[in-house]
């Protein structure tokens, strides 16, 4: 498990960060998840800059998409130890996802609150680089690699997506996205209908490519 490289001058702000709404309404991580999501953003987008001089807008795009997604989040959490450390209320398992990468988001945030953004870039540079690394092609959102895999297999054809509908609190929503292609169906939920789509889309090329 790996330590954070940084060291807090003010240690309250990292006990926020790791307190999830569901453990506290009203002290808890999302402002600081808010600017850690911006925070995070830019510094990915300078450094992809820096790594691919030769890429297109749209390639580091999708680059930039994977290295802040969720998934990714919630894995550099989990490589943090966060899953033990994080402050949270009763919630499904489904949720766990989300409730790891918000963190590692506000902990992002309570860096650049400490420490000011060059503080938080290099803390993020160090990490996400590595990760940038891991693949040197730049990937397809799974949308379009679906679209491509079933127009591939049937001339023509595209997946079909029927959004279902809303559940989770007003303020935590929670959307659930249906696609159907080539006679299988998969089901994707997130926290916008775009990544609730794109989970069902992730979904359905695992699925067709058994």
């Amino acid at each position: 498990m790996k330590k954070l490289d940084y060291v807090f001058k003010n240690k309250n702000i990292l006990d926020l960060a790791l307190t999830q709404s569901g453990a506290d309404a009203v002290n808890n991580n999302e402002r600081l998840e808010f600017i850690g999501d911006r925070v995070l953003g830019l510094s990915v987008a300078v450094l992809l800059f820096e790594m691919f001089p030769n890429e297109t807008e749209g390639e580091l795009a999708r680059r930039h998409a994977v290295l802040v997604s969720t998934e990714t989040l919630a894995n550099v959490a989990m490589e943090f130890g966060l899953d033990k450390r994080v402050r949270r209320g009763h919630m499904t398992g489904g949720r766990v996802q989300h409730i790891l990468a918000n963190a590692m988001e506000a902990i992002l945030g309570a860096i650049y609150i400490d420490g000011g953004f060059e503080s938080a870039k290099k803390f993020i540079t160090e990490i996400w680089r590595d990760i940038a690394s891991a693949d040197l092609t730049a990937p397809k959102d799974p949308k379009t690699a679906l679209q491509e895999f079933v127009q591939h297999e049937d001339s023509g054809a595209l997946p079909v997506y029927e959004y279902l509908e809303q559940s989770g609190a007003s303020h935590n929503p929670v959307f659930s996205v249906s696609v159907t292609a080539l006679g299988k169906n998969a089901l994707g939920t997130g926290v916008s209908k775009k990544a609730a789509s794109t989970a069902a889309a992730e979904a359905l090329l695992k699925t067709l490519a058994i």
